[in-house]
């Protein structure tokens, strides 16, 4: 099986094979990004994880401090389903989900997607993982990780995808959070984490899997 380093960077050769122009406009808001250091503020390894209460798709509250009862809890932010780079993450995590259980740790993903539209009633029943919806981008915002998106990239999401991210995100129309991870420890501090405002790279989930070992 392809790591998700490999899909993605097939998918991002693929783009630029199609969309060229595309690409490097998205290449140049992305070095932007990172001359501002934009993520250097998300929570550091070592530092107290924000408690969170949001909701998943059924409308249950779900909360971080809960979570940590269980053992050491896994968050990712993810853009929302309508990111192919998000669904090639979260499937790569669904596959090694197995792995992350038996080493005695939860998955929990977040997306500011209002929580009727995050995934299908079908998609959700096949998720073995929780799905959260932090619509306000407040929790993203928390953890450092929210993220004022390039004007450019806002045009090519309403114009070329057809995506109307006021009503996706129920009013939060620009503000999406980095593709981000953290392992949270029962004690509530953040053991290990991946932050990259390059929306196209993810963290390897053999890596996650990894740090958990080490935890055991």
């Amino acid at each position: 099986m392809k790591t998700l380093k490999e899909q993605t960077d097939a998918k991002i050769a693929a783009g630029r094979k199609a969309k060229p122009d595309f690409m490097k406009g998205v290449d140049e808001a992305i070095d932007k990004a990172k001359a501002f250091e934009q993520g250097s503020n998300a929570l550091k390894i070592g530092e107290i994880a924000v408690d969170f209460k949001l909701p998943n798709p059924q409308g249950e509250l779900i909360s971080l401090s809960n979570l940590l009862e269980k053992g050491p809890v896994i968050v990712t932010f993810y853009r929302g389903s309508w990111c192919p780079y998000c669904n090639l993450q979260l499937r790569a995590l669904q596959a090694k989900l197995d792995d992350i259980h038996k080493l005695g740790a939860t998955l929990v993903a977040i997306s500011p997607e209002v929580p009727d539209d995050s995934l299908t009633a079908n998609e959700i029943n096949n998720m073995e993982f929780t799905v959260l919806s932090d619509q306000d981008a407040k929790v993203a915002s928390q953890y450092g990780v929210a993220w004022e998106v390039p004007e450019f990239l806002l045009d090519h999401m309403r114009v070329d995808r057809q995506l109307d991210l006021k009503k996706i995100n129920n009013g939060n129309a620009s503000v999406l959070p980095i593709p981000a991870t953290f392992i949270i420890g029962i004690d509530g501090r953040v053991i290990w984490n991946y932050v990259n405002v390059d929306y196209r790279t993810r963290s390897e989930p053999d890596d996650i899997i990894e740090v958990l070992k080490n935890l055991s």
